[in-house]
C-alpha cells in the first residue's frame, strides 16, 4: 500500500509487482498486457481474453487483484497513464536534444518519415474500404468529430467531403444544435470520430450514445486505441509518437487525405460533377 503522498503505482508496476500471486491463468493474462503494453488493456475483456488465451472471467479476476474494481476501471488507470505520457511538458526533456537549426529539420523529416511507413503498413485495408465506402455512401448522413488539435483535421476532411457529397457534416462542439444531432441519429449515420492520445471524455460519451441510437461509428486513432474502439465498428490507427515532443497529426493527415481519394474514386463522375459545380460558383461575382 503506497504512502498517502506517493504517486500510485503504474498498471505495468502493479503487474509485475503481482506476478508471483497470480494463478498460472491469470499470468498469462498479465503477459499478454505486458507484451503489448497498454494497448492490450483498451480492447474489450473478449478480446484480452482471446489475445491471452483465457476465459473472460479470468480477465475479470485478474483486474481485481491489482486492486481494480472491474475491467473498467483498470481501462481508465491505462488511458490516465497514456494521456499523462502524450503531455509535451513529460516528453520535453527526453526529446530536447535536437538542437537548432538544419540538424531539426532532417531528423523531423526522418521521424515522419518513419511513422508514415509503420502507420501505412499496419492501417488494415478492409478497413479502410469500409471507412471509404460508407463516407461515400450517399443514403448516409455523415456527421464528424474531433479533439482540441484533431479536430482541425476533422474540418480539413469534412470540407473536402462535402465538395464531393452532400449530407456531411461536422458536429458542433456543444448546445442545441450538437444534442439536436444526436437526437437524429438513426441506422443510417455515419459518426467519424477523430481522437488521440489524451483522448477526449465527452467524444467518448457522444460516440456511446450516438453508437446506442443505431449510428455507425467509424474511428481515426493512434496506435494504442482510443476506448471508443470499444463500440467502433471500423478503426483507422495512425502512430503519433515522433522527434518532438508533440505528438504528430501527418500519418492521421495521410490517412484522411487518403480517405478523400478513395471516396473520390467510389463516388466517379458524380463527385466531379459536383466539385465542377462548386469550381463554377467561384468564378461568380
Amino acid at each position: 500500500m503506497p504512502a498517502p503522498d506517493s504517486p500510485t503505482p503504474s498498471i505495468r508496476a502493479r503487474v509485475q509487482e503481482s506476478m508471483a500471486d497470480l494463478s498460472n491463468a491469470e499470468r498469462k493474462v498479465a503477459r499478454a498486457l505486458l507484451a503489448r503494453y497498454p494497448g492490450a488493456g483498451l480492447t474489450t475483456v473478449a478480446a484480452l481474453a482471446q489475445e491471452a488465451g483465457v476465459s473472460a472471467p479470468t480477465v475479470l479476476r485478474f483486474a481485481a487483484r491489482l486492486g481494480c474494481s472491474g475491467f473498467p476501471e483498470l481501462q481508465r488507470a491505462l488511458v490516465a497513464e497514456l494521456n499523462a505520457l502524450g503531455s509535451p511538458l513529460l516528453q520535453y526533456e527526453a526529446k530536447r536534444g535536437m538542437g537548432a537549426g538544419p540538424g531539426v529539420l532532417e531528423k523531423m523529416g526522418e521521424s515522419f518519415s518513419s511513422l508514415l511507413t509503420a502507420s501505412y503498413a499496419e492501417v488494415p485495408p478492409s478497413e479502410f474500404a469500409a471507412v471509404a465506402a460508407l463516407l461515400a455512401d450517399p443514403s448516409k448522413q455523415v456527421l464528424v468529430v474531433g479533439g482540441r488539435f484533431s479536430g482541425l483535421l476533422a474540418e480539413y476532411l469534412v470540407l473536402h467531403l462535402q465538395l464531393l457529397r452532400a449530407g456531411v457534416q461536422m458536429l458542433p462542439p456543444e448546445g442545441i444544435a450538437r444534442r439536436g444531432a444526436v437526437l437524429a441519429t438513426s441506422h443510417s449515420t455515419v459518426l467519424l470520430v477523430f481522437d488521440y492520445r489524451r483522448y477526449t471524455e465527452t467524444s467518448r460519451e457522444l460516440a456511446h450514445e450516438m453508437h446506442a441510437r443505431g449510428a455507425t461509428v467509424c474511428l481515426m486513432t493512434d496506435n494504442w486505441l482510443s476506448p471508443i474502439a470499444e463500440f467502433a465498428a471500423h478503426v483507422l490507427p495512425v502512430h503519433v509518437d515522433n522527434a518532438s515532443p508533440f505528438d504528430s497529426l501527418v500519418p492521421a493527415t495521410a490517412v484522411a487525405e487518403s480517405l478523400v481519394a478513395g471516396v473520390t474514386e467510389i463516388l466517379g463522375d458524380a463527385g466531379m460533377d459536383r466539385v465542377a459545380q462548386f469550381e463554377g460558383q467561384s468564378e461568380l461575382p
